[in-house]
């Protein structure tokens, strides 16, 4: 029987691969022999953005079909759930699963250009020409599984002839073992106790014992428990059920498919979801030893709360028992954590019941519970005490009382709070209690009145369906050349290369002869003197060259772009954990890690250690310049007003969390300080200025080239210029090419990402709901070094009013100077948190006065031509526009009052609605920031090279500039080709952002290509029936230049900050969101049930490109509000240092129906084919998730008479959805409901 398993590759011991056939995506297909369906689909669905990714959901999507041809949409999610995109929002690469799909997925047949989901029959304008499909179904090549690779035969010989016999290897640091029956297991084991024993994840030991006796992956058991539920009736199996259930989401399926179940009984940790119910339901462990045998209940291994000695260091686990559960008895299992998939639990239990036959009586109670303290704990005290009570609320208020007091948690560790932890200990025990009274009234209804029926819905998890979707763009005019690509939803231009992972980043690059390899050694203190450095042990490590510090800096190591410089090396001090001080360079990576890690360094700390924006406050500790925007008369208005609200809300911040994480190879050239430097940035020219000042050479001697960058988002500008750096002075010591590919965990801990802010607010209102009069102050947290932290501050101000006019304003911003690394540009820049306080204060007016949000927006929204604040002119005509469809789209009003309906019905879960306009004004302050250029060449075949300053990560760009180029040039997209960016080509690039880069680029290549039509129109005019090929060879014939550069002198953009007016913007992209939300009140989880979108974006050049734009930067918007949190000590340690800890949305997170419409008959007079730059303004719509997300927290709160006002910060996590759905729960565990709400 042949199993197809998908796995991450990082957790496989290559040495556990023994007869096994591994599949890579180069082996699924290529370019060169044939590219696979399931990579043809998601390249022509849009999937594939920067492309970084891909390869890993191909893979998972590959193996589910070899496996079942033809899936059901359920086993599709499944599939996915332990992939991660940082790019697409996963709609479009979840369109591609589902063409493989057995059961129609509905949104695929539409009639009459209508959604069969949506109920409302004026989805479209009956004037305007439409379209839905971005893609074409009949281009695809069919699925036919007999074409799929076979097993290789003679691994199949082998293991039907060959004897087994038992395998070693030897490393450098470890041997592994791999013996062929239990015998030898057990003798090893003897021998060699504290030798590991290892199946699934790898562990780092000198000597690996791993286990020949085909133990079950959860996967495995999975199946087993399934088909087990399907044998045995139900009364049986509800021990099974529960287990099934914590297996569902246990990691993601590559995880199950190598994770042991006796790996994670025996690695007693605590955030395992199995071990608690596994001990509640009384499973039995069989151990065997050389020459005994004992079985012991699993409970036993958790009986002093610490796991304790009970199975010795020579014992195996052969098997677990798992009973059949019996007559009056119910079984559960819970867990909360924070992404309902693939992500380690903050607290989960196990709890079982026995009752006295035919009573409500306890016999028998057993309760566990993980993830709350350093191993599974049981609650055995309460146990024994509630034997023989009855199973009632007086039980029930006694139990929670009792396993609070019993569950002894300790103090704030890796920054968790610890009330939450406990406040669903009790919660996860009142539900248990709830589906055991369901159930003995379904038993007995005569004497068992079960529980209310505004109660039971609690008795459902939230389940992750595959998500419907629709995306209406406007058709391109009968009109237009069918050769002419712009308009049209054009596959990225890289999508296939992706799909069949050729597409090269910079670690896929060739090794170069000599290659060393570079790890950096980064400060462990936040702000600390540096005594000593000693590298005597590291540099005595296996394969290590040198060791590069300050010292070997030729020149500059502080750059001073400003007041406070951007420093390569620490030299005497350091100013952040995290901060580089030196770097090892090695024959290996491997080399080079182990001797970082021998790098002693020792500081003496210094004063005052600042990480928070308060004590950046109470030390004055500022990055100058402060801003400050004023208009109107605020003090009087204030006067005027007849109301007042004053709050304050806090932001925290985002990592960029690209998939590529910080990548530079620096090869010098031998002669003349020349240097290649291949590195994933948004910013080659900063790269070539910062390389060539490090070293002290003209930049004329620095090359850099840039392919593609795996995701970037603001996160690969100042640091890329700095890491590169730190790479080119090794290669430059050493005269050897130097790689620097950063881990996750250094990636994150080093290189920042956006602001932690905190809004302040005054705002004076009429009672009619119209706004007189904002104070505000906005303080951000820049971090050590200034980067950009001023101008995102600046940001913030000017873009702070979204989408409101505002008549009496003052508005401070704070850059605050702290000991944490620099944070830095992010897609939105500021707006994500100015505009986020401004809609805080906008739902507290709506509080205030009894109106309801939406009316607030309606009636303080821009109306028409007006002012912004600081004297920009503005038409607001297409923000009232998106604001009106949106509204009718969604059937805002209707599903409003279905809400309403529903939280009627419903007590411990509520929806929630909201509606959030924007206006994201587009521009980069400066006009020589968005100048641009390009250079075309024509060569004698007819071929275009096409190369220009834009960065491709994701966005679309060059797919865009080759269609720029194929309408201006009149020749198909087939017929150009871009190479790279690269400083030899175009030089002194602007960097790739503030969503510019088709506006600029795509004005430059234009240019070109119109001055290269212009010398050839007259031979054109002589032969207007030649072909291309035609003229372009008479044209060499005749000596005319076939290569021209474009150039465009950017925006005429400026502001004066001294008056607080001037025009830093070229024009606004308007947009609205509507998102519906379902919370559960007793874990503080929700699910996005809906959201609509509708976003004038001008004539898009791309439809496929923008809507996939949209659509990531909606989904990190959810991720930046609603999820991801970084967690530091007290210290300025962080903690969250990967996907472990950091979780970033996932195929569970994004809503069930998603539909995006992109505002028809919209025109942008200055930009490229009245198109609008779009890649940041999505982001800020996730907010219309946290405002329904309030809305619903809001709903619960009025219902249980909570007057008091209550703040909501960002993230609003689940720990702060339960603190503010207060209850009796949350009372015990807090003191009061009050204060539990705030």
């Amino acid at each position: 029987m042949l199993f197809h398993y998908s796995a991450n590759a990082c957790l496989l011991p290559i040495c556990s691969l023994y007869g096994a056939a591994v599949t890579t995506v180069e082996g699924v297909g290529s370019t060169k022999t044939r590219v696979h369906p399931v990579q043809e689909r998601l390249a022509k669905c849009h999937g594939s953005q920067c492309g970084f990714c891909t390869p890993g959901m191909v893979m998972s999507i590959y193996t589910l079909l070899r496996n079942h041809p033809e899936p059901t949409s359920e086993q599709m999610i499944a599939a996915l759930a332990g992939n991660l995109c940082r790019c697409t929002g996963y709609r479009p690469i979840l369109d591609a699963c589902k063409t493989f799909c057995k059961e129609s997925i509905c949104c695929q047949r539409k009639t009459n250009e209508k959604c069969c989901l949506d109920q409302e029959d004026d989805l479209f304008d009956k004037e305007e020409k439409v379209s839905t499909r971005l893609f074409s179904t009949d281009e695809f090549q069919p699925l036919d599984p007999t074409q799929e690779l076979i097993f290789p035969p003679e691994l199949m010989r082998m293991a039907e002839n060959q004897p087994k016999r038992t395998l070693f290897f030897h490393g450098e640091r470890m041997t592994w073992i791999s013996p062929v029956s239990l015998d030898e297991l057990l003798d090893l084991k003897a021998a060699y106790p504290k030798a590991p024993l290892l199946v699934g994840n790898t562990s780092v030991a000198p000597l690996l014992v791993s286990s020949a006796c085909n133990p079950h992956n959860l996967s495995l058991v999975k199946d087993i428990l399934t088909n087990a539920m399907a044998e045995f009736p139900e009364e049986k199996t509800k021990v099974f059920s529960a287990v099934l259930q914590q297996l569902r989401t246990l990691g993601g399926e590559q995880i199950r498919n190598i994770a042991s179940l006796g790996g994670n009984i025996i690695s007693r940790k605590s955030t395992s979801d199995l071990n608690p119910i596994l001990a509640a339901s009384n499973c039995m462990l069989n151990l065997a030893s050389r020459g005994r045998k004992q079985q012991i209940p699993l409970s036993d291994i958790f009986a002093d709360e610490v796991g304790n000695n009970t199975i010795t260091p020579e014992e195996i686990l052969v098997s677990v028992h798992i009973p059949h559960s019996r007559k009056g008895e119910y079984v559960s299992a819970f867990r909360q954590a924070p992404r309902r998939e693939n992500a380690l639990p903050v607290t989960n239990a196990g709890m079982r019941v026995l009752f006295e036959e035919g009573t409500d009586t306890i016999k028998d109670l057993s309760i566990f519970y993980g993830g709350a303290v350093s191993t599974t704990v049981c609650a055995k005290q309460t146990c024994r005490i509630l034997i023989g009570r009855h199973w009632n609320k007086q039980m029930l208020d006694e139990a929670c009382r009792l396993v609070l007091k019993e569950i002894a948690l300790p103090g704030s560790d890796n920054g968790e709070k610890v009330d939450y932890k406990k406040t669903l200990i009790v919660s996860f025990f009142y539900r248990f209690f709830l589906e055991v009274s369901q159930s003995l009234k379904t038993m007995d209804p005569c004497h068992y009145p079960g529980i209310p029926m505004e109660y039971r819905s609690v008795l459902q998890d939230f389940k992750t369906k595959m998500p419907q979707s629709i995306q209406i763009y406007q058709d391109t005019e009968l009109s237009q050349s069918p050769q002419d690509p712009v308009g049209r939803p054009i596959m990225h231009q890289s999508g296939i290369k992706h799909a069949t992972g050729e597409a090269i980043y910079v670690d896929d690059l060739p090794s170069v002869d000599g290659e060393l390899f570079l790890a950096v050694v980064t400060s462990s203190r936040a702000h600390a003197k540096i005594v000593s450095i000693d590298t005597s042990e590291a540099l005595k490590g296996p394969g290590v060259f040198d060791i590069v510090t300050a010292h070997d800096v030729p020149a500059t190591n502080e750059f001073y772009y400003s007041n406070d410089p951007e420093i390569i090396f620490a030299r005497n001090k350091v100013i952040c954990v995290g901060q580089i001080v030196c770097a090892v360079v090695a024959d290996s990576d491997d080399h080079a890690k182990q001797a970082a890690a021998k790098v002693k360094i020792e500081y003496e700390v210094l004063e005052p250690v600042i990480l928070t924006i308060e004590e950046a406050i109470q030390h004055n500790s500022f990055f100058e310049p402060k801003r400050k925007l004023e208009q109107g008369n605020v003090d009087r208005a204030f006067e005027t007003v007849d109301n007042i609200i004053e709050g304050e809300i806090r932001i925290g911040g985002q990592e960029h969390f690209y998939i590529e994480t910080q990548s530079v190879l620096v090869v010098p050239k031998g002669e003349d300080n020349e240097m290649d430097v291949y590195v994933s940035t948004q910013h080659p020219a900063i790269i070539q200025e910062m390389v060539a000042a490090s070293l002290g050479v003209p930049a004329n001697r620095i090359m850099c080239h840039v392919k593609r960058v795996g995701g970037a988002f603001g996160g690969k500008l100042l640091k890329a210029g700095l890491l590169a750096s730190v790479a080119a002075v090794a290669a430059n010591k050493t005269s050897r090419a130097v790689r620097l590919i950063l881990s996750r965990g250094d990636d994150m801990l080093i290189t920042g990402g956006r602001h932690p802010f905190i809004g302040k607010y005054k705002v004076g209102f009429m009672n009619d709901g119209r706004i007189r009069a904002v104070d505000a102050k906005y303080y951000i947290n820049g971090g050590c070094t200034p980067d950009e932290s001023v101008l995102v501050a600046e940001v913030s101000l000017l873009k702070m009013d979204n989408a409101y006019k505002i008549p009496n304003l003052r508005c401070w911003a704070y850059a605050c100077k702290t000991n944490l690394p620099s944070n830095t540009a992010f897609r939105g820049f500021g707006f994500p948190q100015s505009a986020l306080v401004t809609e805080t204060w906008i739902t507290g007016v709506a509080d205030k006065i009894g109106l309801s949000p939406e009316k607030i927006r309606e009636i303080n929204m821009y109306k028409e031509n007006e002012q912004t604040h600081f004297k920009q002119k503005l038409d607001p005509q297409n923000l009232i526009r998106c604001w009106n469809e949106c509204m009718e789209k969604s059937a805002y009003y209707s599903r409003k009052t279905a809400v309403n309906e529903f939280n009627k019905q419903n007590h411990w879960k509520k929806k929630g609605i909201a509606i959030v306009p924007m206006k994201f004004p587009f521009g980069l302050g400066k006009r020589y920031l968005s100048q641009a250029a390009a250079l075309v060449h024509i060569y004698t075949d007819g071929s275009v090279l096409l190369t220009h300053g834009g960065i491709e990560m994701g966005q679309g760009i060059h797919t865009k500039m080759i269609q720029v180029a194929s309408r201006e040039l009149n020749i198909p997209m087939s017929c150009i080709h871009f190479c790279e960016t690269s400083t030899t080509t175009v030089p002194n690039a602007c960097a790739s952002v503030g969503s510019a880069g088709t506006d600029v680029n795509g004005m430059a290549v234009k240019d070109a290509c119109q001055t290269l039509l212009k010398r050839l129109q007259p031979i054109i005019n002589k032969n207007p029936k030649g072909t291309w090929n035609d003229w372009i060879k008479e044209a060499f014939e005749q000596s005319v230049s076939l290569s021209a550069t474009g150039y465009f002198r950017g925006y005429n953009e400026n502001m004066d900050w001294e008056k607080g007016e001037g025009q830093p913007f070229t024009y606004f992209l308007y947009g609205a969101a509507c998102s519906e939300v379902e919370i559960n009140c007793l874990t503080g989880d929700h699910k996005n049930l809906r959201t609509d979108i509708v976003m004038d974006i001008g004539c898009s050049i791309n439809p496929a490109v923008d809507i996939g734009q949209i659509e990531g930067a909606f989904v990190q918007g959810i991720g930046l509000y609603t999820m991801e949190e970084l967690k530091y000590s007290p210290e300025g340690v962080l903690y969250t240092r990967g996907p472990d800890q950091y979780k970033i949305p996932a195929v569970c997170d994004i809503p069930e129906q998603f539909s995006v419409s992109l505002l028809s008959s919209s025109q942008n007079p200055y930009a490229i084919y009245a198109s609008k730059g779009i890649g940041e303004a999505g982001l800020f719509l996730g907010c219309s998730v946290f405002f329904a997300l309030r809305d619903a927290v809001t709903r619960v709160r009025n219902e249980r008479g909570l007057k008091k006002t209550f703040a909501l910060n960002s993230p609003l996590t689940a720990e702060q959805i339960r603190a503010s759905c207060a209850d009796d729960f949350t009372e015990m565990v807090i003191g009061s409901w009050e204060e539990g709400s705030v």
